[in-house]
């Protein structure tokens, strides 16, 4: 028997309404259907995040440790497993797939260490040098490289496509805010994303490699990047969240120097692309009613944009 956890429930429901609540009816066979044909026992209770059921594993054929994720396939989830693919190839630093099941979405992955979180590090500057190190690996690779990938990479989404969505949505989003030096915030991450849209770049990002999606491996190999939300672009799109991460207005802008230099970035470029990870953040908020900026976005804005001008110089 799977217990679902009512957290997972709620998620599912709220999010994906109706197929959500499928998924979720769903779990038990389809956890069932996957033990027997992957040939796995489970090794310790359910986890869960927003959208998946995580079950600890042994595999009967070798007695390797793993996990079974299992989660709906959408746009947030279908380019996973692609990218897993790719950075594993590349020997990057990812979590390892092992099986996927491209109908379900259902993936075997190696298990990491659990009681090794980077959220744990007490040194924040520790961590932001670890998730730089991380980001220079796995944006190192390029999917239009890699054989058998085609376009930006097979079932992978662009950035040009969402640079476009969140430039054509920031007028409503200015028209909503209620603060005239936040408009002027958001009409200055739109004008940066106008002069960087047209090159979008074609390396592998993670989108959401914060300090909680990084743990270390098992046999203590180092630290490795989780639940990626992938997308082909600018590696410059990929600081956002460890300036965010344990926010600490004082330290944004020696974070965000640590990182571009670690990645070797254009700081005008990287600047750009940061700031439309704001705007983007934004227009989130504002789809769901907000009308103020998160007010660590804000500061992130204010100091990318007044120290790293003008656009194009190291």
């Amino acid at each position: 028997m799977i217990d679902i956890p009512d957290a997972l429930i709620a998620t599912q429901s709220a999010y994906n309404g109706e197929a959500g609540r499928a998924f979720v009816a769903a779990l038990p066979g389809r956890a069932a259907e996957f033990l027997e044909r992957w040939g796995l026992r489970r090794d310790g209770a359910a986890m869960y995040g927003v959208c998946a059921l995580v079950l600890p594993v042994v595999r009967a054929a070798d007695g390797r440790r793993a996990v079974l994720k299992l989660q709906p396939v959408d746009a947030e989830t279908a380019g996973e497993p692609v990218a897993l693919r790719l950075w594993g190839a590349a020997g990057a630093g990812a979590v390892r797939l092992l099986e996927h099941d491209p109908e379900t979405g259902s993936m075997l992955l190696e298990r990491l260490d659990g009681h090794r979180a980077l959220a744990g590090e007490p040194d924040a500057d520790r961590a932001v040098r670890v998730i730089a190190g991380l980001l220079a690996e796995l944006t190192a690779v390029r999917p239009g490289e890699v054989a058998g990938a085609t376009g930006s990479g097979a079932g992978l989404r662009g950035l040009g496509e969402a640079a476009a969505r969140m430039l054509a949505a920031a007028p409503d989003v200015v028209a909503g805010l209620v603060d005239e030096e936040e408009r002027a915030l958001v009409r200055d991450c739109a004008a940066a994303v106008r002069e960087v849209a047209g090159e979008p770049g074609d390396r592998l990002l993670h989108w959401d490699l914060h300090f909680g999606n990084v743990l270390a491996r098992e046999d203590g190999g180092g630290w490795v990047a989780i639940d990626p939300k992938p997308l082909v672009g600018d590696p410059g799109f990929e600081l956002l969240p460890a300036l965010v991460d344990r926010f600490d207005a004082g330290a944004v802008g020696k974070r965000f120097d640590a990182m571009t230099g670690v990645l070797g970035l254009d700081r005008g470029r990287a600047a750009a692309w940061t700031l439309g990870r704001v705007l983007q953040n934004a227009c989130w908020s504002a789809e769901g009613g907000a009308r103020r900026l998160a007010p660590e976005q804000a500061e992130i804005a204010r100091v990318v944009r007044g120290s790293v001008r003008p656009m194009g110089r190291g």
